[in-house]
């Protein structure tokens, strides 16, 4: 039986192999995702460029800025921040360590230059994503927001077919990412602490179970409590690793920039290859890091409260960058300047790899501290994910049957930690191909919608009187200009009694 069991394992596994190499994640999906990107950026003259300060001070820079100053008023979603945050605990997860370490073992050093960008397009990608999931997306009876590429599909295009294409998809790319990251951190925690997988499996799926019963609303809780300290833990750690080998940076970029166009590779047939396989892992565990593209972290970004589609738009710019531009090249450094990346490692996995840099700097506080760090960000991205799977399941069959894929869910969180890592990884990049196709054919004829919310947005931010483009539906739109204006008012009066002033959609 278990014989049967691994053959049928391995042939599932080369027929999910073959269809990413050559259509998921070859050149057709390379030219899909990257013209999007091109697309986008060009048609809004490199907003992700332009306005990218304004973008840090209006995210993160009016987040701190908050900080100690109360909670302001309380809208109907979840804060912008708590909607980052669940976005961002989906996006920063093993992606950022272990699917770099795999991109520069399957790939070589070349693949994080294809990471850079695919985040460089991502960043307008996702921006544009945000703002369409803003744009479109619809309150439910229970008074929480619902949005995501379905909603735009459907309502933007017309396109039913394609938005409950996206959700099936979605809510199997799901259970995917739930079990590459259970299966991370069964592994990490069997490495080294020795503690059973099958332990780790039960154990995380009873937690999962109790946090997702409770919603966005739990999950945007735990995940802006979790990931500020996450994200910074580990970059101090990457950057204390990069200082100590400071001195091999340089050869850690040439080999980046070198090994992305093999030059040192010889026949025009071997370049090819060499160049495509940089290509293929650089773009698909760049994407898998930050999602641009897929559609998935949207759906969590739709939840805000924000009025203005463009304030959370601003999100997925900063998003994309602190996950890709940031986290994943500080993990990339790490790998590189350590010493402990060569072409005859032999067969050793992503993590093993990414423990090894740790180890080397740290020695056995190393190991400690990375089988700490690992799970912690795979447990989050597990959270995020349920989120998004479960608002694709109740977009096909209603919320009243949500319960259904709650228990699937978390089931899988045990099977998860017991199946094998490699079939695991595969499903994954499958799972995310299909659900990128739908949204990505959703942007790019969406597009002109993207551009005249954007250019609506700048205008008012230069005093220009132009009805505001809130949302797609007329009647909305009408009660959030309202709303925004009376916003705006009582942020004047609060300026000229000497209170402070706060940016117009306050609070959301």
């Amino acid at each position: 039986m278990i014989y049967i069991s691994n053959v049928g394992r391995k042939a599932l596994q080369k027929v999910i192999q073959f269809i990413n190499d050559n259509i998921l994640w070859g050149v057709p999906m390379i030219i899909l995702i990257l013209g999007v990107g091109i697309y986008l950026t060009v048609r809004n003259r490199f907003t992700q460029v332009t306005k990218f300060p304004y973008a840090v001070k209006m995210t993160m820079g009016k987040t701190l800025k908050g900080i100690g100053k109360g909670k302001g008023k309380k809208g109907d979603g979840i804060s912008q921040f708590e909607a980052f945050s669940t976005a961002i605990a989906g996006t920063v997860g093993t992606g950022n360590i272990v699917g770099v370490a795999t991109a520069i073992i399957s790939g070589g050093p070349g693949a994080v230059f294809w990471m850079w960008l695919s985040a460089f397009v991502g960043m307008f990608t996702n921006f544009a994503e945000n703002v369409l999931g803003i744009y479109y997306r619809k309150k439910g009876k229970d008074g929480e927001y619902r949005g995501g590429p379905m909603y735009y599909i459907s309502e933007g295009l017309g396109w039913k077919w394609l938005a409950i294409l996206f959700a099936i998809f979605c809510m199997f790319a799901a259970f995917g990412m739930n079990m590459v990251q259970i299966n991370t951190i069964a592994d990490t925690l069997n490495g080294g602490f020795k503690i059973p997988k099958w332990v780790s499996g039960v154990v995380v799926a009873i937690i999962i179970a109790l946090i997702i019963i409770g919603g966005i609303k739990r999950i945007g809780k735990i995940t802006s409590y979790i990931i500020p300290f996450m994200c910074v833990g580990f970059m101090i750690m990457a950057i204390v690793i990069i200082c100590i080998n400071i001195k091999a940076i340089p050869s850690a970029l040439s080999q980046i920039f070198k090994n992305a166009f093999s030059f040192k590779s010889v026949g025009g047939g071997v370049l090819g290859y060499a160049i495509m396989r940089s290509m293929r892992y650089g773009l698909a565990r760049g994407i898998f890091s930050n999602e641009a593209g897929l559609g998935s972290s949207v759906i969590a970004h739709s939840a805000s409260s924000v009025k203005e589609p463009v304030r959370q738009g601003l999100w997925g710019i900063f998003g994309v960058f602190l996950d890709t531009m940031v986290i994943c090249t500080l993990t990339a450094l790490v790998i590189l300047t350590s010493g402990v990346y060569g072409e005859s490692m032999g067969d050793i996995s992503g993590a093993m790899l990414s423990q090894a840099a740790f180890t080397q700097a740290f020695g056995k506080f190393g190991t400690v501290v990375f089988s700490l760090i690992l799970p912690l960000f795979a447990f989050t991205t597990i959270l995020s994910w349920a989120y998004y799977g479960e608002k694709s399941f109740e977009f096909i069959f209603g919320k009243k049957y949500s319960i259904i894929f709650k228990v699937i869910y978390v089931a899988l969180v045990i099977v998860g930690a017991l199946t094998s890592v490699s079939l695991v990884w595969d499903m994954a990049d499958f799972f995310n191909g299909l659900m990128a196709i739908p949204n990505l054919i959703g942007l790019f004829l969406l597009g002109g919608v993207v551009t005249r919310i954007t250019r609506n947005y700048f205008d008012r931010q230069k005093k220009r009187d132009v009805m505001p483009m809130l949302s797609a539906y007329p009647q909305d739109n009408l009660q959030l200009t309202g709303d925004v204006e009376s916003e705006n008012d009582n942020n004047i009066e609060e300026e000229q009694t000497g209170g402070e002033k706060e940016p117009s959609d306050k609070g959301n």
